[in-house]
C-alpha cells in the first residue's frame, strides 16, 4: 500500500563511507531506492567542481558524493530538530517530523538534473539544470519520478516545490536552500578536501547545534553566532581561492569554445568534421528531450573532444586539444579604465594568426559573500537570523562585526583570455615580432594597463 511504502524503514540501516561525514545512513526504502534510479547513478559520472580538477587535481569528486552529503546534513538537521524543538501543537513554529521525508527527499534530489559539464554546457545548448531537476523529479517516464509516486500520488510535485522554493513549510526550504544550507555546507566541506584547501573548513557540529526552527524557518541560537562567523568567511575564501581560480575560468573558455565550434561547423553542413557525435545533435539543434539529456555525462563529452583532437577543422582540433591536454589560455585583469583597449587586443590576436571569436574572452566572476542587510526592504528568505535569549531575531550582519564588513560587497573581478603563445613563445616573437611586442606593451604582471 503507498501509506506503508512511505513509512517503510530498511530492516538494518545501511551506510555509506565518506570522507566528509564518515557514515552517511540511509534509513528509508525511498532514499535507497531513489539512491539506485538510473538517474541518481548518472551522478557517478558528472564531476561536482566541473574543470577545477585541471588545477587542483584532487578535484575528482561527484555530483553524485555531494547529493548523498547533503541528504545526510539534512537527516541530521531533522533528528536535532525532532529531538530538542518538536512540535506540540499545530501553528507553534516547531518542527513536524511529518516534513522529514519530504527534505530528505528533496536534499537528496536537488542535483540530479546538473548536466555533462554543467554550467558551461548550459551556457552553450541553453539548458537548465534546475529545470531538469524539476523535470526528472514529476516526469512520468523517470525512475526518480516512479518511486516518489510510491510515496503518494503528489509526492512528486511535493519534492519538486521544495527546490522550487514555493513548498508551504519554510524550515524544510531552507534547509535545502538559504544562506547556509545543507547544500553549501557539503560543497564547501567537501570540496575543500577534495581539492586540498583549507579555506572551506568550519565547525559543521557546532553549527547544527545551534539551528533552531520558527515559524518563518530557521534561526540559529546567538550562543554560535562565532560560528556561522567562521562559516560566511569560509565560503567567501573558497571562492576568492578556489572557484574563481583563474586557470579553471582559463579551461572553462576553451570549453566553452570547443562546444561553440562544434555547434558552428553542425549548423553549416560540416558534420563531416565532427565524426559520430551523434548523441550531441538534439542539443546542435535546440530541440532535445529529456531522455536525450540523461544520455550526456562527462565522460561522454570527453569521447566526443578525443575524436575532435582528429578532425579535418583545425580549430576544433586545436581547442579539442588543448582542452583535453591542458593547454589552458593565458589572462590578464580588466577594469572599467582598461576594457576600451579589448578590440584592440582582439584584432593582435587575429593578427597573429588565431580567430579572435575562439581564441579570445572576457569572462567576469562575482559572488555576494552574504546579502546585504536592508531596513527598508522586506526581510529576505534567507537572512541568518540570530534567536536572543527573549526570543527576539536579530539578523547576524547587525551583531557580527566581521559579517558586516563584507556584506553587500561583491568581490571577484573580470578577465581577459587569449593565447598563450600570444606571451611566451620565442619562435613567434621572431615571426611576428611588432605584433607580439606591441601586445605585450599592454600586459603588465597579472593587469591590462594603459600604455
Amino acid at each position: 500500500m503507498i501509506s506503508d511504502y512511505k513509512h517503510q524503514m530498511l530492516p538494518m540501516e545501511k551506510v555509506l563511507r565518506d570522507p566528509i561525514h564518515n557514515y552517511i545512513y540511509i534509513q528509508h526504502q525511498v532514499i535507497l531506492d531513489l539512491i539506485n534510479t538510473r538517474e541518481f547513478q548518472r551522478l557517478r559520472r558528472i564531476r561536482q567542481l566541473g574543470v577545477a580538477n585541471y588545477v587542483f587535481h584532487g578535484a575528482e569528486h561527484s555530483r553524485f558524493t555531494h547529493s548523498v552529503g547533503v541528504y545526510e546534513i539534512t537527516r541530521k538537521i531533522c533528528d536535532l530538530f525532532q529531538r530538542n524543538y518538536p512540535s506540540k501543537e499545530k501553528g507553534d513554529g516547531l518542527w513536524n517530523d511529518d516534513e522529514r521525508l519530504v527534505a530528505l527527499c528533496a536534499a537528496l534530489l536537488h542535483d540530479v538534473g546538473h548536466g555533462a559539464y554543467s554550467h558551461t554546457f548550459e551556457h552553450i545548448f541553453h539548458t537548465n539544470h534546475e529545470k531538469m531537476t524539476t523535470e526528472i523529479i514529476t516526469s512520468s517516464h523517470s525512475e526518480v519520478n516512479a518511486v516518489l509516486r510510491k510515496v503518494a500520488p503528489d509526492f512528486p510535485e511535493k519534492v519538486a516545490s521544495v527546490i522550487e522554493k514555493s513548498y508551504p513549510n519554510p524550515q524544510v526550504v531552507q534547509m535545502i536552500s538559504s544562506q547556509i544550507d545543507a547544500d553549501r555546507m557539503d560543497y564547501l566541506l567537501r570540496d575543500s578536501y577534495f581539492t586540498g584547501t583549507n579555506y572551506g573548513t568550519f565547525d559543521l557540529t557546532r553549527i547544527l547545534r545551534v539551528m533552531k526552527p520558527y515559524s518563518d524557518g530557521i534561526s540559529f541560537d546567538m550562543s554560535g553566532m562565532h560560528a556561522v562567523e567562521d562559516y560566511i568567511v569560509s565560503r567567501f575564501q573558497m571562492y576568492q581561492q578556489v572557484y574563481f581560480h583563474p586557470v579553471s575560468r582559463s579551461i572553462e573558455v576553451i570549453l566553452s569554445h570547443l562546444l561553440k565550434r562544434a555547434k558552428y561547423l553542425y549548423k553549416n553542413g560540416k558534420t563531416n568534421c565532427l565524426g559520430p557525435t551523434n548523441l550531441l545533435f538534439p542539443f546542435f539543434e535546440g530541440d532535445f528531450s529529456l531522455s536525450d539529456y540523461l544520455k550526456l555525462d562527462d565522460g561522454v563529452l570527453n569521447s566526443y573532444f578525443s575524436l575532435w583532437q582528429d578532425s579535418d577543422d583545425k580549430i576544433l582540433s586545436d581547442l579539442a586539444d588543448r582542452f583535453l591536454n591542458r593547454k589552458p589560455f593565458k589572462s590578464v585583469r580588466v577594469s572599467e579604465d582598461t576594457r576600451y583597449l579589448l578590440p584592440t587586443l582582439r584584432k593582435l590576436v587575429a593578427d597573429a594568426g588565431f580567430d579572435s571569436e575562439y581564441y579570445t574572452a572576457t569572462n567576469d566572476s562575482f559572488d555576494l559573500p552574504y546579502d546585504t542587510y536592508s531596513p527598508s526592504q522586506n526581510k529576505h528568505r534567507t537572512q541568518i537570523e540570530l534567536m536572543q535569549k527573549d526570543g527576539l531575531l536579530v539578523e547576524l550582519s547587525q551583531v557580527s562585526n566581521l559579517v558586516a564588513a563584507i556584506s553587500g560587497k561583491v568581490s571577484g573581478d573580470e578577465r581577459f583570455f587569449f593565447p598563450k603563445e600570444m606571451k611566451s613563445s620565442e619562435q613567434q616573437l621572431e615571426l611576428f615580432g611588432p605584433i607580439y611586442s606591441e601586445f605585450q606593451s599592454y600586459l603588465k604582471n597579472d593587469t591590462l594597463i594603459k600604455k
